[in-house]
């Protein structure tokens, strides 16, 4: 059995990840969602269902409460989440100080407790808001950094590797790849807000429309 781990938040790139991490043979899949003060529960209740739907072998939830400090209108009550700007070239105030580096971090707990050597991620560097946590650079030395810190890799030789197949693919390109893949993007959840549609004006709902509209695919969370 070839085992991976995926970390899957419910949204367009990580849904496409697991059923990409599984085309590739990876037929023994564990899912890991966090819970770290989002305002709402819209992509917890996507990655539950895009977890059944894909067949994972085991799906943890982790409470990591990133909401303890300010700053970040995803988590601080303080801030509205503003309408997007996909044309900006600063850092929104949607990052998540950090986010990608504690999750991988958490992942990698998790891969040196089940001697799996295989982590799916999908964060691209293409079509994104800026956040500097999904750069291949970053991902490289993270990958690095997990291998020097985990008995796995630093002990056992088996070396961890952190796949980020869509870090140079367009969300459009990602989208056709998922619709090869069965992915059904109907489960799926990108909006920042709550509610129950999408709100259609945030950075990740831009973003996403984007990426269906030049894939000319029809978004089917989209009534």
């Amino acid at each position: 059995m070839k085992k991976a781990i995926v970390l899957l938040s419910g949204g367009l790139d990580s849904t496409t990840a697991v059923y990409l991490a599984k085309h590739r043979g990876f037929d023994e899949l564990y899912a890991i969602t966090f819970l770290y003060g989002q305002k709402h529960d819209k992509e917890l209740l996507s990655a539950k269902a895009v977890a059944k739907a894909v067949g994972v072998k085991e799906h943890k939830i982790v409470e990591l409460m990133l909401n303890q400090w300010d700053g970040c209108s995803l988590t601080d009550e303080k801030i509205d989440i503003a309408d997007g700007n996909i044309e900006r070239d600063d850092i929104p105030a949607t990052y998540v100080p950090a986010r990608n580096m504690v999750f991988l971090s958490v992942a990698a707990s998790y891969a040196d407790a089940l001697e799996i050597t295989d982590i799916f991620i999908g964060v691209s560097e293409v079509d994104y808001s800026g956040y500097v946590d999904c750069r291949e650079e970053f991902i490289k030395a993270m990958e690095n950094a997990i291998n020097l810190g985990t008995v796995l890799g630093a002990e056992k030789k088996r070396r961890i590797t952190l796949h980020a197949p869509f870090m140079h693919m367009t969300k459009a390109e990602e989208v056709r790849l998922g619709t090869t893949l069965g992915v059904d993007f109907g489960l799926t959840w990108s909006c920042y807000r709550g509610g129950d549609k999408p709100c259609g004006t945030c950075d990740s709902c831009l973003l996403r429309a984007k990426a269906f509209a030049e894939a000319g695919i029809e978004d089917p969370a989209i009534e």
